[in-house]
């Protein structure tokens, strides 16, 4: 049984509740308390519609819930008997994560501290009435606070390895060029083109590779919102801001921004890089990540903590300084200019993917496992 405060699609096997909120958020309120009385009234509304469960005769033996929007925090309230099981995102930190880690976006001070702090106060209090935690990567895990490690389990959502095969076959048009497999074809894929996935670096660093590749066609894939992070000047995007930085350097006829794509196009065109780049700040990492693993791809990424758990360094990929772009133009253009070491990284980076992150035989098994010890668990309390 699901609940959900979004239209889902139907999943076979599963009855779907959709719920709505119970109130408005206030109009006065303190700013950092603001976001908090979100977090309140939706884990308020979510706690409402459980109880109408509840009252139906439906008592679950576990709960899977995502904590970050407020969902959970009144659903051991209603079922004390349930196992609850959390997923976990992500645990804001003032230093030492993603703020601050960009000195070109530095922090803002103790207002910006605080609101860091307040942000975590609703995590805590679901953390609280949790049976455990599930997290995707260790470095997720060591974001929270050290008595909660105990009681969190790292395994990945996982990637359907699959499907997600190379094919030396496919190609794919572009700004109406034919692009096909072994073509010097670079890509990079943000959700938004933005600081927190490294796109200003990237940027900087397209002069210098067109210089040293000049027929290589780079193909940059996201929109022009905001994901993470903060928002760009009014009237701009961070897509323009960096794009306008080095334009009179580059061949734009060679450069093809795309927006977003079909999931089956996205695909294809990571079947087709020679050379796949992907930056982020220390940060959650991204699928996008994985499954270009699972594609072969040669990738290039940075040297960042949430990276180096998938990436190790001239064995199935490449890592470069997030900040210097010089250093990742020749990382791209060593992979063009020697594919075949490139297709070595690649057949790596998919054995890794496999062994590590296959949904089907590695991440579902283990999370199966993880509710049915949870349910037993509880069972002999």
């Amino acid at each position: 049984m699901a609940l959900t405060i979004n239209h889902a699609p139907a999943i076979a096997g599963v009855q779907t509740f959709r719920y709505g909120l119970t109130r408005g958020a206030s109009s006065a309120i303190h700013p950092l308390i603001a976001e908090q009385e979100v977090k309140v009234i939706r884990g308020e509304s979510c706690a409402r519609a459980a109880r109408a469960l509840r009252e139906q005769g439906f008592v679950p033996d576990i709960i899977c819930a995502h904590p970050g929007w407020g969902e959970a925090l009144f659903l051991k309230d209603v079922f004390p008997e349930a196992a609850i099981l959390l997923f976990h995102e992500f645990f804001y930190h003032a230093r030492g994560f993603d703020v601050g880690f960009d000195p070109e976006f530095p922090a803002q001070g103790l207002e910006s501290d605080q609101r860091l702090r307040m942000k975590n106060a609703h995590l805590l209090l679901s953390f609280n009435a949790a049976d455990a935690l599930v997290t995707p990567t260790y470095f997720q895990r060591d974001t929270l606070p050290i008595w909660a490690h105990p009681i969190t389990e790292v395994i990945h959502d996982g990637i359907d390895t699959q499907n997600l095969q190379p094919d030396p076959t496919v190609s794919l048009t572009i700004d109406g060029k034919q692009l096909r497999y072994g073509d010097p074809i670079v890509t990079f894929v943000n959700r938004n083109l933005e600081p927190y996935r490294g796109y200003h670096q990237f940027m900087r660093a397209l002069p210098l590779l067109q210089q040293q590749c000049p027929e290589a066609q780079i193909v940059i894939v996201g929109g022009e919102d905001v994901s993470y992070g903060s928002r760009p000047p009014a009237g701009k995007t961070w897509k323009q801001i960096f794009l306008e930085e080095v334009e009179s350097k580059l061949d734009l006829s060679r450069i093809h921004f795309v927006g977003t794509l079909a999931y089956p196009q996205f695909i294809t065109l990571l079947r087709l890089s020679a050379a796949h780049v992907y930056l982020t700040y220390p940060f959650v990492l991204s699928w996008s990540l994985i499954e270009s693993m699972s594609l072969q791809c040669p990738i290039i990424a940075s040297d960042t903590a949430p990276v180096r758990e998938a990436i190790r360094h001239g064995e199935n990929g490449l890592l470069v300084d997030f900040f210097q772009p010089r250093q990742l133009a020749d990382a791209i253009a060593l992979l063009l200019n020697q594919p075949e070491y490139g297709r070595q990284l690649g057949a790596q980076a998919r054995k890794t993917a496999v062994a590590n992150y296959d949904l089907k035989t590695v991440c579902l098994p283990q999370h199966l496992a993880l509710i049915d010890r949870l349910i037993d668990m509880k069972k002999v309390r």
